[in-house]
């Protein structure tokens, strides 16, 4: 089987989802794609998708092949073109990794699992019954839980605030840090980076 990597930012398509909290996975596609100097283009998989190198490996030589993705699919619908992908690169679920948005983690936070349950995330449930399994590594993008009484689901739907806009940069950033350690370093010691208090960081 390959050796390459396949990266999935979750989303839905189109414009006016492209600012919402629950597309912030494919938003650090987007950086990531940014960081490598390369274009995401229509894959028949139903994705728009890029191969590129990620990170560094020891001596500064370019990180291991693989493919940076955004499903073209709504949320719901997101395991048909994971299974595509994964298909046609032939890879593994162990060489899967997952970007989502996570209501249970705080707003600006990272946190890192393999498998699991999906938490009412329509989008790994998606994913779980198209592979067959859990056991894929997911790189979990704190959004915070809705003030008051919104309901969650009408406010993953929204666009970030005024304020969270502010700190959206750092938050990409670190996760998008948090995909290049994971598949250069592994996830224990990725989880030790970002699991750690910030200071610490």
């Amino acid at each position: 089987m390959s050796e390459t990597w396949v990266v999935i930012g979750l989303g839905n398509p189109g414009p006016t989802y492209a600012g919402n909290r629950h597309n912030v996975g494919a938003m650090v596609v987007d950086e990531l794609a940014s960081r490598t100097k390369s274009a995401l283009r229509a894959h028949k998989a139903r994705a728009s998708a890029a191969q590129v190198r990620i990170g560094m490996g020891p001596g500064g030589v370019p990180g291991p092949s693989a493919v940076i993705a955004i499903p073209h699919s709504y949320m719901n619908e997101s395991g048909g073109p994971v299974k595509a992908l994964m298909g046609f690169f032939s890879v593994t679920p162990d060489r899967l990794v997952v970007i989502h948005d996570e209501l249970d983690i705080p707003a600006g936070d990272v946190r890192l699992k393999l498998g699991g349950g999906e938490g009412g995330h329509n989008g790994l449930r998606s994913i779980s019954k198209s592979l067959g399994t859990r056991d894929y590594l997911r790189v979990r993008v704190g959004i915070g839980r809705p003030p008051g009484r919104q309901d969650a689901a009408d406010y993953v739907l929204k666009d970030f605030s005024p304020t969270e806009r502010k700190e959206l940069p750092f938050l990409l950033d670190d996760a998008a840090d948090a995909v290049e350690m994971l598949v250069t370093q592994g996830l224990l010691d990725t989880q030790q980076r970002f699991h750690a208090p910030a200071a610490g960081r």
